[in-house]
């Protein structure tokens, strides 16, 4: 990000105009994709709210779908390469995919640890040598670019994603498919939001659909994959934008997907009816074990992470450790190996009823340590998978312990399977209701989810309590975002357009340019950095000039476009200000690059926007003096008994025509909204009728004696 405006934020500034590329060379026979990708995006972002996200959920669900069947297919054949043909071991797989009932035994037991380390191997060396952000799980890095920068997940992380996860958890890892899956088309609505130009919030539900649609495919679970969509980029909120768009993407993907492996749940699961009452306190039994076995997985988890960034070796081998260690595990529990669905398969087809009850009791601390052994070290691969398989696990622990004593346990094991599979992730993801549908999905059949809603609940409480998430990258509500804290704040930011405020950039930089003409061009102009373009004049990024100094440091001969940085968000100048301040806060908090179909018309900086605010404010002060000509201010302070304090101001009951203008907190000046909770000490100024001013002043103050005279001024804004 370039950290500073490049245009001054003074006073009486024009409307932007196109400035002049320094430098640039044009360049014939040069691609014209982005000349159409232009075009597009001037008809894309000029449709209506329906039209556009048809085309693009389509598109994304397109990609979604294709991306999937190139990881499934990429993860089978590194599965078949390592494990079948290396050690002479066959994974079980889930009745979707063929129900291979595995091998009984390891033909070489030796050859395991060693295949493992093997891929964590080429998996780290990938990884941190080319894409270090591909470290991990997937699904949480989608979800931070999410709330942080729609734009910003490269395509060349997305490529190493799909070969290390294939790599890790095709050569034994325990790791899930579902999060290389999500960051493929999370990565494309990434890239759809660049090169369309999309705005931060059509971005934004552009990768949350990615997630959704890349999920729900891979599972074959549609529904769920939507719902996921909207429920897993929050803790305890939900994203409803997201909801629409990513049914349409996820059920494109399943469809294209389908075609090649078959429309048909994940899992097989015996007839299930719900006729017991009883079992529902084994259920609220699993909920309450699901939300501590969630617990101690996220613990687990990132334990493994941070201890992992001290050990005293360079990150590309670290994987190799943890495989390793996972190996040596698999030796004694076979069940930690690769995704382990196989084995939830035979969990709920009896096929375990003679495993000893030790080893079924270790099974879940045993996949929680194979998967942050083999992720939380710098591996590629899922969480969401993994947390599934643990859940069934201690599902199945729970029946085998409660069959011969309890009542009404019954001899099937396949419910608790699936109620635990809901309530150990649904909990720890803070994505209950997503998880809910996606695992009824999977296993086919519907009869569990009432019953199984009073674990999925008591989990989900236990987690919450611990105020922990699988995903670190969650925010808890919509409202803790930046952008959003700022435009409550200031409310009258969608009466401004960008382009009545935006300046003229002092320097654009032609990608043609020499990264030397370009760094003598920032530093003669002053500046910290500039948009890039191309020769037809197409925003490409930004380029910063401190990055740039160390570019021509160690080669005089880079070229300026080796330099930008692709991932940086733009605004077109049609653009309210308040999706504007959400663009600057993804753009590092002080300026950002004016478009117009592709082309830069402008700098918008963070004191334009104030200034703009500020011209607002007093065009609307103005209109209340026209409508209310007899109003009065009242300015008070907040007592510690006022029926006031801690409440939202849309709750509050202050008097008819009671107009709340600011709310002074300190040194912090905060604009009154309807979600403002007033404070003890608060010093609020309303505009007020003057028949309620007093009955206004008594609210606001409680039962404390009044204070020195308070400001009361006919219509008299301040």
């Amino acid at each position: 990000m370039v950290p500073a405006p490049q245009a001054g934020a003074g006073a009486g500034a024009a409307k932007a105009r196109p400035a002049t590329p320094v430098r640039a060379t044009v360049m014939a026979g040069r691609p014209g994709w982005r000349h159409l990708a232009s075009a597009f995006s001037a008809r894309i972002n000029s449709m209506s709210y329906l039209v556009r996200w048809l085309v693009l959920a389509t598109v994304i669900g397109s990609v979604a779908g294709a991306g999937a069947i190139v990881f499934y297919e990429a993860l089978r054949l590194a599965t078949d390469f390592f494990l079948r043909f290396l050690a002479g071991y066959t994974v079980p797989t889930p009745a979707g995919e063929g129900s291979a009932a595995g091998s009984a035994h390891f033909v070489r037991p030796w050859a395991i640890p060693l295949v493992m380390v093997l891929g964590g191997l080429l998996a780290g060396f990938l990884v941190f040598t080319w894409a270090p952000e591909a470290e991990g799980h997937g699904t949480d890095a989608a979800i931070d670019a999410v709330h942080y920068n729609p734009r910003g997940i490269r395509l060349r992380a997305v490529i190493i994603k799909i070969i290390a996860s294939a790599l890790t958890i095709g050569s034994g890892g325990s790791g899930g498919r579902e999060g290389p899956t999500a960051q493929i088309s999370a990565g494309f609505g990434s890239l759809l939001a660049r090169v369309l130009d999309l705005s931060p919030e059509d971005g934004r539900i552009a990768v949350s659909v990615g997630i959704g649609s890349g999920i729900g495919a891979i599972f074959s679970a549609p529904l769920g994959g939507a719902v996921l969509a909207a429920d897993v980029v929050y803790r305890d909120d939900f994203e409803f934008a997201a909801l629409i768009p990513g049914l349409f993407a996820s059920i494109v993907a399943y469809v294209i997907f389908g075609a090649v492996f078959g429309y048909h749940p994940l899992f097989a699961m015996p007839d299930y009816r719900f006729h017991q009452p009883i079992q529902l306190l084994w259920f609220a039994l699993i909920g309450v074990l699901a939300g501590g076995i969630g617990l101690l997985y996220s613990k687990s988890f990132y334990g493994a992470v941070r201890l992992s960034s001290r050990l005293p070796f360079t990150r590309k081998l670290r994987p190799a450790l943890g495989a390793l260690c996972v190996g040596l595990i698999a030796l004694v529990l076979p069940q930690v190996l690769g995704t382990g669905y196989g084995w939830v398969q035979k969990a709920l087809s009896d096929q375990l009823l003679h495993t000893s009850l030790w080893i079924i009791l270790l099974l879940p601390l045993a996949r929680i340590a194979a998967t942050s052994l083999s992720i939380g070290t710098g591996g590629s691969g899922g969480v969401f998978g993994p947390g599934l398989v643990i859940g069934a696990f201690t599902g199945l622990a729970v029946w085998r312990v409660l069959e011969p004593i309890a009542p009404g346990v019954g001899h099937d094991p396949a419910p608790f399977v699936v109620v635990g599979m809901m309530a150990v992730f649904g909990g720890i993801s803070r994505a209950p209701l997503a998880v809910i549908v996606m695992v009824a999905q999977m296993t086919g059949n519907v009869s569990v989810v009432a019953p199984a809603m009073v674990a999925i609940a008591l989990s989900t409480f236990i987690v919450m309590r611990a105020d922990d998430s699988i995903y670190r990258s969650q925010l808890r509500t919509r409202a803790d975002s930046g952008a959003s804290r700022l435009q409550a704040g200031m409310p009258l930011l969608s009466l401004v357009t960008v382009e009545t405020l935006a300046q003229p950039p002092r320097v654009v930089i032609g990608d043609a340019t020499s990264g030397v003409d370009a760094l003598a061009a920032l530093q003669a102009a002053g500046v910290p950095g500039a948009p890039v373009v191309d020769e037809r004049g197409h925003y490409r990024g930004t380029i910063s000039t401190d990055r740039l100094v160390r570019a021509v440091a160690s080669d005089p001969k880079v070229a300026a476009a080796s330099v930008l940085d692709a991932t940086t968000t733009s605004i077109p100048g049609t653009a309210r200000l308040s999706a504007a301040l959400e663009s600057l806060t993804q753009a590092g908090g002080e300026w950002v690059t004016v478009t117009s179909n592709r082309q830069v018309v402008g700098i918008l900086a963070i004191g334009d926007v104030v200034r703009g605010y500020r011209q607002a404010l007093l065009a609307n002060a103005s209109q209340i003096r026209q409508v209310a000509p007899n109003a009065v201010t009242v300015e008070e302070q907040v007592g510690a008994d006022a029926p006031v304090v801690g409440v939202p101001l849309a709750e509050a009951g202050l008097p008819p025509g009671s107009i709340v203008i600011s709310v002074q907190r300190g040194d912090e000046m905060l604009f009154g909204t309807g979600t403002t909770e007033l404070l003890e000490g608060d010093v609020v100024s309303v505009l007020a009728n003057p028949t309620t001013a007093e009955a206004t002043r008594r609210m606001l103050r409680g039962s404390a004696e009044p204070k020195p005279p308070m400001v009361e001024r006919g219509s008299q804004l301040v």
